[in-house]
């Protein structure tokens, strides 16, 4: 019997070790990098590109150029400004003329450079102090003269500690040689043709080592609309799957509407009733809901929320509502127990600060479903939380949780749950069409009546005593205050507040009751320190970010954010949302130390707007989707070229062409769609789920 003759392994699945010039050294060192085989340097894009087509003469460069400017370092200098923060300036002449370039708060300028030596810098020149044009932590490259690269476009890669931009450029170089004529398209020619694509040979080649700005125009399309449609492909079979789920649908008649709008002791906005009735419909039918709630702060989420919950209640169902921390837990139980007080309702807290005992005590009545409606932190999710009858479940700030943390609490129940999430940081079009394209979406951008809102006011610093005079005038009319304090290492935190607290204590609120709220707190003591503040025995509190959400004391208008350049636009929209909930105006205070022009716009929108809608696409232009939601979704598959929201055009488009392709073939089916279903597999198969697709 003969054996059959083994596959041949393709090229693209070769270490780099057998690449030219890449010995089993450098391979391992490449390793670090996530870079294993022909394929992965094949498909590791460049960062940005040195542009070495065009070289401005120094003389010539004017303000808002965005330019690469060669010239010899005539002036190297370092100098410190005060603890933690240190200035490095560098003076670079051409012969035409000279520029001057600025660093702060980092020195690998001095250790990388010497005096004489020719230096290329990146970046956007401005006008400086004393007129001088000047760049602000411009990218900076060592070349040995000015004619080294002239006439090219060269890529620059993300590196690590032992590989250098020409090994990533020798490895890449060989990888091309090497995969040619091996190369697989997941497009067929003829839709390529249609939509105007080069092939994946020439999109590779085109990305890496581009012949002109039009190869590389026409290369990066053809790769971001890949990659773009891959995600949408994935998205839409997602929503095709969750479709097919079982669940309990609960219809919400007259009766039962009127019953839960009883319990609310205001009327509902224009943008609730919609949302309200987006909700209800979704939970009629036999499928889950899948529905993103996006409301900005103080817009009224919790009470969709709760109808949400109390239909699941009114048909004799459990529901769940899990958020990211402990106070935000104990603030929506203490919430929810307020409205519902003249219900039946069973509400019950998993809390950290339950003992053993007490846990036990009521995992037993959720299990045994005595329990109508339980909030609580990731606790929920944890593997002896049972619940006999969930039908609804609520997660708030949701970008805070991971997609399997989430799946853990859908799968609580016998059942498929119906699914709300909630965030208050509002999400611009193009991060819902990638981030959470499986979920419909309902906006609430009305505030609730008898709202005053707030006024928003950069402090410089020499205005700063005038504004603790304020502060201290509206805490002597009954206001209380925060004073935010910018997370840091997680072992420092604790002493930037307390040190804070101190400072304060000592100086400009002394004879005010003033208390700290940290990370490194027990919970217990943070809780303590909550409820006084919302009590009003402290009149001040000094924290981190603690309070961006949820935390709702009325009478507290007035908040003093410290160092409010290191905080996103979100973050601070956020924040702000912490005052001006009662019937007083709310005022905040940031103070700041601008050291960028992007520091700048942000402030200065910050201050000029309370529209977190405008707000969340600035923030998102300027900063991009993980710094936007403080964290990036955990389990979802990154994007490794596409930019966005630059590239809105080409998403809207790989959307719209999803829709053509599955309304046609739903599964992709077809033969021809063969090597793309693969790729969509392979690349969020297991992350959405997409077992269906086969």
């Amino acid at each position: 019997m003969t054996r059959p003759s083994p596959q041949p392994v393709s090229p693209l699945r070769l270490g780099l070790e057998s690449l030219k010039g890449i010995g089993p050294y450098k391979a391992r060192q490449l390793a670090r990098l996530g870079l294993h085989t022909l394929q992965d340097v094949l498909f590791y894009f460049p960062r940005d590109y040195d542009d070495w087509t065009q070289q401005v003469p120094l003389s010539r460069l004017v303000p808002g150029m965005e330019v690469r400017a060669v010239g010899r370092v005539v002036d190297l200098d370092g100098r410190s400004l005060g603890p933690r923060r240190q200035l490095v300036t560098m003076v670079i002449h051409d012969g035409s003329g000279e520029l001057r370039a600025v660093w702060f708060n980092t020195d690998y300028v001095l250790r990388m450079v010497r005096h004489g030596q020719w230096v290329a810098l990146s970046g956007k020149v401005r006008t400086g102090r004393e007129g001088r044009l000047e760049m602000s932590h411009p990218r900076v490259e060592r070349i040995h003269s000015p004619e080294e690269h002239r006439g090219r476009i060269l890529p620059v890669y993300r590196l690590c500690q032992g590989v250098s931009q020409r090994d990533l450029h020798l490895a890449v170089r060989s990888a091309l040689a090497a995969a040619a004529g091996h190369l697989e398209d997941v497009l067929p020619e003829d839709f390529r043709r249609e939509k105007n694509l080069v092939g994946i040979e020439e999109a590779l080649h085109g990305i890496h080592f581009p012949e002109d700005h039009d190869h590389l125009r026409r290369a990066r399309h053809r790769l971001v609309y890949q990659e773009l449609l891959v995600l949408q492909l994935a998205m839409q079979l997602h929503r095709q799957r969750l479709q097919k789920e079982k669940s309990v649908p609960l219809e919400v008649t007259a009766k039962i509407d009127g019953r839960i709008r009883r319990l609310f002791p205001f009327e509902l906005t224009p943008d609730q009733n919609q949302a309200v009735a987006e909700v209800a419909a979704d939970l009629a039918r036999p499928f889950p809901m899948h529905r993103l709630l996006q409301g900005d702060v103080g817009s009224g989420k919790t009470v969709v929320a709760v109808y949400a919950m109390l239909a699941a209640v009114a048909h004799g169902y459990q529901a769940a509502l899990m958020v990211p921390t402990e106070i935000l837990a104990q603030q929506h139980y203490h919430t929810l127990r307020k409205l519902l007080r003249k219900s039946r309702v069973r509400l019950e807290l998993i809390s950290g600060t339950l003992s053993p005992k007490q846990r036990k005590e009521l995992l037993g009545h959720i299990k045994a479903g005595t329990v109508d409606m339980v909030v609580g932190t990731q606790a929920l999710i944890q593997n002896d939380v049972q619940f006999a009858r969930l039908a609804v479940v609520v997660i708030d700030e949701q970008h805070k949780f991971g997609v399997e943390q989430r799946a853990r609490l859908q799968r609580a129940g016998p059942w498929h749950p119906h699914y709300l999430v909630m965030t208050a940081t509002p999400i611009p079009r193009t991060l819902l069409m990638t981030q959470f394209g499986d979920l419909d979406v309902s906006v609430l951008r009305d505030k609730p009546p008898g709202r005053r809102g707030v006024r928003t006011y950069l402090v410089r610093p020499d205005q700063e005593a005038r504004w603790w005079q304020f502060v201290r005038k509206k805490l002597d009319q009954g206001r209380q205050g925060y004073v935010v304090v910018p997370r840091v290492e997680e072992s420092e935190e604790a002493a930037s507040v307390e040190e804070t607290l101190r400072r304060l204590q000592q100086d400009q609120l002394a004879g005010y009751r003033l208390a700290a709220v940290h990370g490194r707190m027990r919970p217990a003591d943070k809780q303590q320190a909550m409820e006084q503040f919302a009590a009003g025995e402290v009149q001040v509190l000094v924290c981190t970010t603690a309070i961006e959400v949820g935390v709702d004391v009325p009478n507290a208008t007035v908040l003093t954010i410290l160092e409010g350049q290191r905080f996103g636009l979100a973050q601070l929209h956020q924040l702000r949302g912490r005052i001006g909930r009662g019937r007083h105006l709310g005022h905040c205070g940031v103070f700041a130390r601008i050291e960028s022009e992007e520091a700048q716009q942000r402030l200065q929108a910050f201050v000029e707007t309370d529209d977190g809608f405008r707000l969340a696409e600035l923030d998102y232009r300027l900063r991009g989707p993980g710094h936007m939601l403080g964290t990036q979704q955990h389990g979802q598959a990154p994007l490794y070229i596409a930019r966005l929201p630059e590239d809105q055009p080409w998403l809207e488009e790989a959307r719209t062409d999803a829709a053509r392709l599955l309304a046609h073939d739903p599964l992709l089916q077809q033969p021809r769609w063969a090597k793309l279903r693969r790729l969509v597999l392979r690349r969020y198969g297991q992350v959405m789920d997409l077992s269906h697709v086969g």
